[in-house]
């Protein structure tokens, strides 16, 4: 089983509750086809670098989840034909990305150095 992470864009037209809903929906795609989750992260409401169907920004969402590459596949056609999905894209995971996402959730780095003291 390979590791993956997918980015959703969903449309900045839909509330809260349908966004989540939205995501909810994804969500059981994802673990209804026995596919394991290792993470979630909502970035929320962003602006977009370039306008998308004339619209400047849209909820981002990031999904980590280990699954064979079939399931990539039925995923993905489950996200295009999805009206509030304005972008996605979805990458495997090599072991130096796997590093790299256990330390930013671990948050290795968020932490201030710390300063030598004068005296030392």
């Amino acid at each position: 089983m390979n590791q993956y992470e997918t980015v959703i864009v969903l449309t900045p037209l839909l509330s809260e509750d349908v966004a989540k809903e939205a995501l909810a929906k994804f969500k059981s795609i994802i673990t209804d086809s026995g596919a394991e989750i290792v993470a979630e992260d909502n970035w929320g409401l962003r602006k977009l670098a370039y306008p998308i169907e004339k619209k400047a920004s849209g909820f981002f969402h990031l999904t980590e989840y280990k699954s064979d590459g079939e399931f990539i596949n039925k995923f993905e056609l489950a996200l295009k034909r999805d009206e509030r999905v304005l972008r996605f894209l979805t990458v495997r995971l090599d072991r130096h990305a796997i590093a790299y996402s256990e330390k930013k959730r671990s948050g290795a780095f968020n932490k201030k150095p710390k300063k030598e003291e004068a005296g030392a």
